[in-house]
């Protein structure tokens, strides 16, 4: 099956080694985040300057933070520089990040996402200069404070129109519109026991999409979080912090797409005591809060040989042909050589 990791930049820059180490285990590809630090464009551009046949990707590039145009040029900048090693990953991110951070209204996720990824390819097409009238985006622009003087452009660049792009997705919408528009999505945690949630919903999206396009044809690719090690409960422990931040505070009470998904996953009674202890600043009670078995169902924790067992969950779906990939998180280089052994 194939595997991709999650780097993130630390004070000290990304892990360079690490990276090389996955490309040099056959990984398919590392991914950058971003949210209101780091960019995820700059670090993929460093890492597709350091490999040879790692693709690189974000995941994901928030659309309120560049217009659909600028996506297009960074994404067409480096395909250019890497041979087509570069996927755009895009999302909406969410009301407090695109409010409280960049300052513009969040709107309509879904339809933001529909225009944005429909710019994007008509750019990369060049079929014509880009004229686009949406309720998000108009191009060129004619609204209030407008000179009269944009004319439809097409790309001095060509681009490829092959790029591929994915998209962040956690609810049912979210993964509809995915399999429709998208080549590919990146669920923040999945369990393989419950996958239906994620594919039924991307099967309908599919199945609305323009063509002959099938699962066969989509990266269904989840982030699956990794702690390997003899002690069960540690490796546990070392992951609960960020799903408390995420199912308890990324997002307003009754606005969370996380806690959300945690309850699609049958965890509601846990989900709201961690909302409701995190959103009290209770940090660490809501890290205790966790459950183990909401960890191991989306995780790959403990020893090597429960990991090795866990993993046949995934290697199952990817066999049936519901599976695209898995974006390992937190893996260390050690973790990644276990991991390569068992799935290639």
């Amino acid at each position: 099956m194939r595997l991709s990791i999650i780097s993130k930049l630390s004070p000290s820059g990304i892990d360079l080694e690490r990276i090389l180490e996955a490309e040099r285990l056959g990984y398919e590809a590392v991914w950058f985040a971003e949210a209101w630090g780091s960019d995820a464009v700059t670090p993929a551009a460093w890492a597709l300057a350091r490999t040879t046949r790692l693709k690189a990707g974000t995941a994901i590039m928030q659309m309120a933070a560049r217009t659909p145009a600028a996506a297009a040029m960074t994404a067409m900048t480096l395909q250019a520089l890497s041979a087509n090693r570069f996927i755009l990953g895009i999302g909406p991110s969410g009301p407090q990040v695109v409010e409280g951070w960049h300052g513009v209204p969040f709107g309509k996720p879904l339809l933001r996402s529909r225009e944005y990824i429909a710019i994007i390819r008509n750019i990369l097409e060049r079929k014509a200069p880009l004229e686009w009238k949406g309720e998000h985006y108009r191009i060129p622009y004619d609204g209030p404070g407008a000179s009269g003087q944009g004319k439809p452009l097409k790309s001095i660049l060509h681009g490829d129109p092959s790029l591929k792009i994915y998209t962040a997705a956690m609810t049912r919408n979210g993964f509809s519109l995915a399999g429709e528009i998208a080549d590919g999505t990146l669920p923040f945690f999945m369990s393989p026991e419950k996958a239906d949630i994620v594919l039924e919903p991307l099967r309908e999206g599919i199945a609305r999409a323009a063509g002959k396009k099938s699962l066969a044809d989509f990266d269904l690719a989840p982030f699956v979080r990794v702690r390997i090690g003899e002690d069960l409960e540690a490796c546990r422990d070392g992951l609960r912090a960020e799903l408390a931040l995420y199912i308890g505070g990324m997002g307003a009470r009754g606005k969370n797409f996380y806690n959300a998904f945690a309850c699609r996953l049958g965890y509601e009674e846990a989900a709201g005591r961690i909302e409701d202890l995190y959103l009290s600043r209770r940090y660490a009670e809501a890290a205790a809060a966790v459950p183990a078995a909401l960890i191991d169902e989306i995780s790959l924790v403990g020893p090597k040989g429960r990991v090795k067992e866990r993993l046949e969950a995934w290697k199952g779906l990817e066999r049936e042909g519901r599976l695209g990939s898995l974006v390992l998180s937190g893996a260390d280089t050690e973790a990644l050589r276990f991991l390569a052994e068992e799935a290639f």
